[in-house]
């Protein structure tokens, strides 16, 4: 199963109705929820941090991003408090965006394989990561946000500021799918 710790976004339940099309449990749990709470479930098998209006009220999820041994994926404000959590900055972005745009994928990895260099997808905030942590990598950017997505170096982390469980992106389901994998799910391709 994997817990999405909800921050009061407004697709938290299409993340949760995104994992169920890919035949993958899960469940949205408030995100005053501890990780020892999480990690007491043996059925747990990841955490997605979703998105939401404000970083000030995100409990308990930056202690989960700094201390999970599971795999974590943020998804727009998520994808913020992982950076914030291990250091980087976050603050009001140059252009907000709410709209369809195109992100760019710099190399092959984990979380976008079998997606193209360059697709679209929805983007809805108005803060973003400005600066990584040191022990994190960029993934991909965009023309108005240069860093759309973050994986930590050495642990199962990642991060995106765009919205992979709306219909408006494009492989959305196969970077949710990729993030399953991480968490040991198995799919026929």
């Amino acid at each position: 199963m994997i817990v999405i710790l909800n921050n009061g976004g407004q697709y938290v339940h299409r993340i949760q109705r995104s994992l169920k099309y890919l035949d993958v449990p899960a469940k949205i749990i408030p995100n005053s929820t501890t990780l020892e709470e999480i990690i007491a479930d043996s059925e747990i098998k990841g955490i997605i941090l979703s998105g939401g209006p404000d970083i000030t009220k995100a409990t308990n999820c930056e202690n989960i991003a700094l201390n999970s041994e599971l795999p974590v994926l943020g998804i727009c404000l998520g994808h913020q408090l992982i950076s914030k959590a291990y250091g980087g900055e976050v603050s009001r972005a140059d252009s907000e965006e709410y709209a369809s745009i195109k992100i760019y994928v710099k190399e092959e990895n984990d979380l976008f394989n079998g997606v193209p260099s360059e697709f679209t997808a929805w983007a809805s905030h108005m803060d973003e990561v400005k600066v990584i942590p040191d022990c994190f990598e960029v993934l991909a950017y965009s023309d108005i946000c240069g860093i759309e997505s973050i994986k930590h170096k050495e642990k199962s982390i990642y991060g995106v500021q765009f919205h992979p469980e709306v219909s408006h992106t494009e492989y959305g389901d196969v970077i949710l799918k990729n993030f399953c994998k991480k968490c040991g799910f198995e799919f026929e391709e």
